[in-house]
């Protein structure tokens, strides 16, 4: 996709456990409207957008009188489509990219390849178990689940820190800067796929 046009997608999904609304601009501008219920995912997401130059809105409800596990999960799984909606064949994307990010005393690195493939891979010795109602055990499963239907790898190094929300602020940063720069078209590709197998796998 290489027009004027801002690269978007939308997902609605409803199941007997959340009920999720998800905007996502590729090329926007940082613009968040979150509210998901649970803070710490919110607060997260909207450094996301802001750090990736992303416009998204989510308004989100589920079961949280048994915990947060399904709204953070399907959360993932809606912005992972999203994200495949708006890149829609994926030609003339730059594909890979990676960043670097410090929170205070925390740093952490992501690398993302937006080839087709899906896979995750995070490696964290949190400091603590979570921040808010986000555990640090959702942090994997979130970005599994975008993985997974963005059709994209994504890969976690916390190299390290001392505090729990720096080193996931890190991670949402860098994943943000990562995702902005695997998703800029390069012009010397034009309308070209980014792979020389002629097609983007799961395409």
């Amino acid at each position: 996709m290489t027009g004027s046009e801002p690269r978007q997608g939308s997902v609605s999904r409803r199941t007997g456990e959340t009920q999720v609304d998800l905007t996502l601009v590729v090329d926007g501008q940082g613009q968040a409207e979150v509210a998901t219920g649970v803070g710490a995912l919110d607060h997260f997401l909207t450094l996301l957008a802001r750090h990736g130059l992303f416009d998204l809105r989510v308004a989100a409800t589920g079961d949280l009188d048994i915990d947060e596990h399904h709204t953070v999960e399907d959360v993932g799984i809606c912005l992972g489509q999203a994200l495949g909606k708006a890149l829609g064949e994926r030609r003339g994307l730059r594909r890979t990219a990676h960043a670097v990010v410090p929170m205070d005393e925390a740093l952490a690195t992501v690398a993302v390849d937006l080839g087709g493939r899906s896979y995750c891979v995070v490696k964290a010795d949190f400091t603590g178990t979570g921040v808010g109602g986000l555990g640090t055990e959702l942090i994997w499963h979130f970005f599994d689940s975008i993985a997974r239907e963005a059709r994209m790898n994504i890969h976690i190094l916390l190299h390290y820190g001392s505090n729990t929300h720096h080193e996931i602020e890190a991670i949402f940063k860098a994943f943000g800067r990562a995702l902005d720069a695997a998703t800029t078209l390069d012009p010397r590709l034009g309308d070209a796929l980014p792979t020389t197998k002629g097609h983007i796998e799961g395409g």
